[in-house]
């Protein structure tokens, strides 16, 4: 039978009971953040769903982490505590339990209309890591940066090639984006071009959100991996191509990518991305690994 919940979710909303990504929103200005679900055109406050005692499972009865400013304590907490929260949502959500939907006043005061509400970075970010996943992208980039003579380094063949990026400017999506300004390649004998960037551009990718860490120098385990991926979000990585260009030889990115990164309100869970998995490509020869 398929789960279905008492709030009316049109058909081609992105919000059904199946996902319930998780944010942080303020309902209004003047209120504190806390951490929250969308179901249909709603979001469902998870500080008042904690403080009616409705997380009731051995995780999560005892926990303050839906009273936080953002989800990283919950996030923190790791598979047990996600999974046991995302039943006890769908079931509270669900048209067949009286718990939410029968209470006028609690359900008034636990659902708020999306359109009312503020939306917020969902987590407290450290540290980011930005992956060079995609050949097609690598290759388009080499042919910008090298030239078609080497637009793929070798080593992208064998190991991830990542760099570490700049957290303080990570942004909510919507978010205005001021046009960096730097030096950009000099043209022929002259001195470096400064001014703002006149090739800027962005990129859409997706971004794991981590939670569990890993104790410095003892590496987490491939086959691990989902005890410490929380979920997904939607990013666009910005790049000022002429200022990069200009300064990432020898030790790569640094002010031409540094100035702002989007990434979506929503988070969406591992567990409700799981029925929509698929295999991965299939190697083009024996040396190709993708790295994700």
């Amino acid at each position: 039978m398929v789960l279905t919940s008492f709030v009316e979710v049109q058909p081609d909303s992105h919000f059904p009971i199946q996902n319930l990504p998780y944010g942080v929103f303020k309902p209004e200005p003047c209120s504190e953040p806390r951490p929250g679900v969308a179901i249909g055109d709603y979001v469902l406050d998870l500080s008042v769903i904690a403080s009616a005692g409705l997380f009731d499972g051995p995780v999560l009865k005892n926990s303050d982490c839906f009273n936080q400013l953002n989800l990283n304590k919950f996030v923190g907490l790791g598979r047990p505590a996600w999974k046991e929260a995302r039943l006890t949502l769908q079931k509270l959500l669900s048209a067949t339990e009286p718990t939410l939907r029968d209470n006028p006043s609690l359900r008034q005061k636990a659902l708020v209309p999306m359109v009312k509400v503020q939306m917020l970075l969902p987590v407290a970010i450290g540290d980011y890591t930005d992956f060079f996943a995609s050949m097609h992208h690598a290759k388009n980039c080499g042919l910008i940066f090298r030239g078609p003579e080497n637009p793929i380094n070798p080593n992208w063949f064998h190991i991830p090639i990542a760099y570490h990026g700049r957290a303080s400017s990570i942004v909510i999506s919507g978010t205005d984006i001021i046009r960096p300004r730097g030096q950009g390649h000099p043209t022929g004998n002259s001195t470096p071009y400064f001014g703002p960037s006149r090739k800027l551009d962005f990129e859409m990718e997706m971004a794991a959100v981590v939670g569990p860490g890993n104790e410095l120098g003892k590496p987490v385990d491939v086959n691990e991996a989902a005890d410490h991926i929380f979920g997904l979000v939607l990013m666009n990585d910005w790049s000022a191509r002429d200022i990069q260009a200009w300064e990432y030889v020898p030790l790569g990115p640094f002010l031409g990518k540094s100035f702002g990164t989007t990434i979506s309100p929503w988070i969406v869970t591992l567990d409700a991305l799981e029925p929509f998995a698929s295999d991965a490509p299939e190697e083009e020869s024996s040396t190709l690994a993708i790295s994700c």
